[in-house]
């Protein structure tokens, strides 16, 4: 059992180990804030969306097929008989009997000898008028609607077959949109990646700027030290040894100002890694004495900044957008031809006479709109769609004029670092030089403790300068690559 123990808190002992000294090289820090910024997650869906947004537009060219159904209740039916047409078919019979009464009158008026034919005849009559009475009443039975209670069901087919070009033009809207998108996740992405860069190297420059500071005060420590006791043996003054003081506190306090400043780095890069603020984060490159950085002089390329960054990719999309808006605008204001289908069934039917079941047909056809007279609508919109176009042609050619001053002027920036760090070697070397003979010099006693201080002064400020030169090399170099459109390649 205390085996067991001892093996697990060795475990936990290493894993917290590991943990607290987590150390992620730039690469790493790249990668982790690529995987995790909440920005690029947008950006990513943002992307999804224009895709799927093609895909939508694609499918503009099929046929379109749909179902639809009703149902209507009226207080009336539709009658195809007046009441009176109703009554005079019903009553049909008795009509024709009490007309063949009057013409038997004048018959046998007129033909006297045909009064027994026509007497007979007569006889007949009531039975053949209660027959044409039915067959009235059936008639007008069979000509009622009864549509009080009507049931549609249909299923339609609809196919483009010209629209104006309009269908082409959203289809090409859409591919554009989705360029834009994957552009703007690119553009995303190199800020990003600026950003981290901007991090990584200022918590490096903290790390060796603390580093400094400590050197600084311990030397300031000693120094203090000496004076101490040099005051106790009465060869210095008190006033020169308060000077030492003061100085020291001035180291402490800003070595709690790189302190503070290297946590809130800390925690900006954390930030932007995805990690929590607390996490105990080290850069790979803080423990190195003296950063590797590359001097050679770089020249502006222009053309290689044309084909590579995102924001003119944007631009160059948005200005096909509205290309095909001109498309668009001109569509509207020309034939579109469709093929229509439908199956369509109702209740009561009428396909066979009316009838209280459902009956459908199908039928096709072509549907032609033909715009004739709109008072130059279309016109003056596709002249305003036009205009828009030549603004966002306009934006291109001016963007690509900001990349080449941009990437002029980053370039100028290497270079301008690159100097700068070979001034501040030079300026250390003599720093170095001049600190180590004031400090023989105070120890000989021919060099005065302001003296002293100056040269201390001196070394700490060449050594902060050949610091900030490095890391200036490296944002400056991490900011061309931006400028030209290579960052994360």
């Amino acid at each position: 059992m205390k085996r067991l123990f001892f093996v697990i808190t060795l475990m936990v002992s290493a894993m917290m180990g590991q943990a607290a000294a987590r150390q992620l090289p730039l690469d790493s820090c790249r990668a982790l804030a690529l995987r995790n910024n909440k920005a690029l997650a947008m950006e990513r869906s943002a992307v999804q969306k224009a895709y799927y947004d093609r895909k939508a537009a694609h499918t503009n060219y099929l046929p379109k097929v749909s179902a639809m159904g009703g149902y209507m209740r009226t207080g009336d039916e539709i009658s195809l008989l007046s009441r009176g047409q109703k009554d005079a078919l019903s009553n049909m019979g008795t009509a024709l009997t009490g007309k063949f009464g009057e013409l038997a009158g004048q018959i046998i008026k007129d033909h006297p000898e045909l009064a027994p034919l026509i007497g007979q005849i007569g006889g007949y009559l009531p039975q053949v008028g209660d027959a044409l009475n039915g067959v009235g009443q059936g008639i007008a039975d069979a000509l009622r609607t009864d549509t009080r209670n009507v049931t549609t069901a249909a299923v339609i087919l609809t196919q483009p077959l010209y629209m104006g070009g309009k269908i082409r033009a959203y289809d090409r809207i859409t591919r554009h949109s989705e360029e834009i998108a994957g552009q703007r996740l690119r553009a995303v992405e190199q800020e990003l990646l600026l950003d981290v860069d901007k991090a990584y190297w200022q918590v490096v420059s903290l790390v060796n700027k603390h580093r400094l500071a400590v050197g600084y005060r311990d030397m300031l420590r000693q120094l203090s030290s000496d004076m101490d006791k040099m005051i106790a043996e009465g060869v210095v003054t008190k006033a020169s040894g308060l000077t030492v003081s003061v100085k020291l506190n001035e180291a402490e306090m800003t070595l709690t100002k790189v302190d503070n400043g290297l946590s809130l780095a800390r925690m900006l890069l954390c930030q932007l890694c995805g990690l929590p603020l607390d996490s105990q984060l080290q850069t790979a490159d803080e423990e190195l004495e003296n950063l590797e950085v590359e001097t050679r002089d770089v020249t502006a390329d222009p053309s290689l900044a044309f084909g590579n960054r995102p924001e003119l990719g944007q631009l160059q999309a948005a200005a096909g957008i509205y290309d095909e808006k001109v498309r668009i605008e001109r569509s509207a204001f020309l034939p579109q031809l469709a093929l229509t289908g439908a199956y369509t069934a109702t209740n009561p039917g009428l396909t066979n006479g009316f009838e209280n079941r459902f009956r459908g047909t199908w039928a096709v056809g072509l549907t032609l709109n033909v715009p004739l007279w709109h008072w130059g609508e279309g016109k003056y919109k596709v002249r305003a769609a036009q205009a828009e176009a030549e603004v966002a042609r306009l934006q291109v050619a001016e963007v690509r004029e900001k990349i080449e001053l941009q990437v002029a002027q980053s370039a100028f920036g290497v270079n301008e670092a690159n100097k700068k760090y070979a001034m501040s070697l030079k300026n250390r070397e003599k720093a170095e030089e001049n600190l180590r003979t004031a400090q023989v010099g105070f120890k000989e006693g021919v060099i005065a403790t302001s003296d002293l201080l100056a040269a201390q002064t001196a070394w700490l400020q060449a050594q902060s300068d050949k610091i900030d030169a490095q890391i200036d090399i490296k944002l400056a170099r991490a900011l061309l690559e931006k400028n030209m459109g290579t960052s994360g390649r």
